[in-house]
């Protein structure tokens, strides 16, 4: 009976994430006897067992593993969950050596004005507070967990380590360790902040992020913070879509599912074709967003025309992760994710569909401050194809037709999103992309598209 709980428990925490480094959830099926659940598989063991094998990690290695794990506590964190248990062991990495945050079992829900005080968790990783007894909010506990796991990662050992229990606890409480002379200054900067005995003034994971150490060699899917829940399940792949239609499975029902969350047949169906697309990229936005960032919109000036805008697209489309060419960038270069403003959201969104239309791109509005787009050199004038669309309060269409492959050479279809980032800027990003011509062309060759 007390697994059962602490199942049930990971069951219903499980099912709201989608995210590239926590485990995926796919199936449960319930039976008087027995609970079944079918997860990701994940096939290269624990952290904890890598770290034993290999002795402390290189820089470069620990700090790609450390940067996936506050990738995913972030995106836990912004869907109101603690993990509460944090340690190498429910770390597990998959064929590519990808980090996979597991057992929710000690996790929980975080409310407004709610404070926890269950003392749980690995008494090597857990927080003063914890092993303590006091409340605690929920972050800051997570927070001390990674900081004991980075220390593990470039030291190969625990800060805080002892058979008897009570030195251990009297260790912790202290905030009694020792920093090795190998590491670098930024990571000896790093790993104090994180290990603070008082929460209030321990660093917070906005902070980390922010942290120069972590910030080296960040990819561009880590960069910024991930969609929530929500957000994610309104944007729903019109191809894995079509897929599974194809499969047999009704269009409405599979939709209505996918918005409310259900699990059935179609909707497992839709997430394993779709993991399975985007494992490629190990990217919570997809290939499409890896080919669009190929080259950088600061790179694209005012002066550049349409076409040839379109054949810096298509080089990056045939560049992509997806089909096994990534680029290796150096660590030391500065990505900037879309273009960042301060301007008032409305002012940017107008300024932006004045663009469109002098692009004569067409555009459906999809949520606040997101719309999908189309362009194609083929296409007829904007005016004549879209009907009020002079302002982004207005809902329109974008106008499909079967013959509009023949009368254009190639067709970029792509999403725009304004995002409200830290600092009370706001940040346009393109996220995805889509070139007929390209995949025209990559089925000639004998490619799948």
């Amino acid at each position: 009976m007390e697994m059962e709980e602490k199942v049930k428990r990971e069951i219903k925490i499980l099912r709201l994430f989608m995210h590239p480094h926590i485990i995926r959830l796919y199936e449960v099926i319930d039976t008087p006897a027995d609970i079944y659940v079918v997860m990701e598989y994940v096939k290269s063991g624990e952290l904890f067992d890598y770290i034993v094998e290999k002795g402390r990690l290189q820089e470069e290695e620990a700090r790609r593993f450390f940067q996936q794990i506050i990738s995913g506590v972030e995106y836990c964190h912004r869907n109101m969950v603690v993990h509460r248990d944090l340690k190498p062991e429910n770390l597990l990495l998959d064929s590519k050596c990808n980090v996979k945050i597991a057992d929710f079992g000690l996790s929980n829900i975080m409310r407004d004005g709610h404070f926890l005080k269950t003392s749980c968790g690995s008494p090597n990783y857990a927080a003063p507070e914890v092993i303590s007894g006091k409340l605690y909010a929920g972050p800051e506990v997570d927070v001390w967990s990674c900081g004991v796991i980075l220390y593990a990662l470039l030291c190969g050992t625990l800060p805080f380590d002892d058979e008897n229990i009570p030195n251990l606890f009297k260790k912790i409480k202290g905030g009694i360790y020792t920093l090795p002379s190998h590491l670098s200054p930024l990571a000896r900067d790093l790993i104090p902040r994180m290990l603070v005995v008082d929460p209030m003034k321990r660093i917070t994971i906005r902070e980390i992020r922010d942290h120069q150490w972590f910030t080296v060699g960040l990819p561009r899917y880590l960069a910024v913070p991930p969609p929530d829940t929500a957000q994610q399940v309104k944007k729903l792949d019109d191809e894995i879509l079509n897929d599974v239609i194809n499969m047999g499975f009704d269009k409405n029902q599979l939709i209505e599912s996918l918005h409310k969350r259900l699990q059935n047949e179609a909707t497992v169906a839709y997430y394993l074709l779709l993991d399975n697309r985007l494992r490629t990229t190990s990217g919570y936005l997809g290939a499409e967003f890896h080919e669009s960032m190929e080259s950088s919109l600061s790179e694209v000036t005012s002066a550049e025309t349409p076409s040839s805008a379109a054949e810096h697209r298509q080089h990056a489309h045939m560049e992509s992760p997806g089909f096994g060419l990534r680029h290796h960038f150096t660590a030391d270069r500065k990505w900037a994710l879309g273009l960042q403003s301060r301007a008032h959201p409305r002012e940017i969104i107008t300024e932006v569909l004045k663009a469109l239309q002098e692009l004569k791109v067409c555009w459906k509005k999809i949520g606040h401050y997101n719309m999908k787009c189309r362009w194609s050199p083929g296409f007829p004038s904007h005016e004549s194809m879209m009907h009020n669309n002079h302002g982004f309060g207005t809902e329109s269409a974008i106008i499909e037709t079967d013959d509009l492959s023949e009368k254009s050479t190639y067709i970029v279809k792509f999403e725009i999103q304004l995002y409200k980032t830290r600092d009370e800027k706001y940040l346009l990003d393109l996220q995805r992309l889509f070139l007929r011509r390209v995949e025209i062309g990559l089925e000639q060759l004998g490619f799948e598209s």
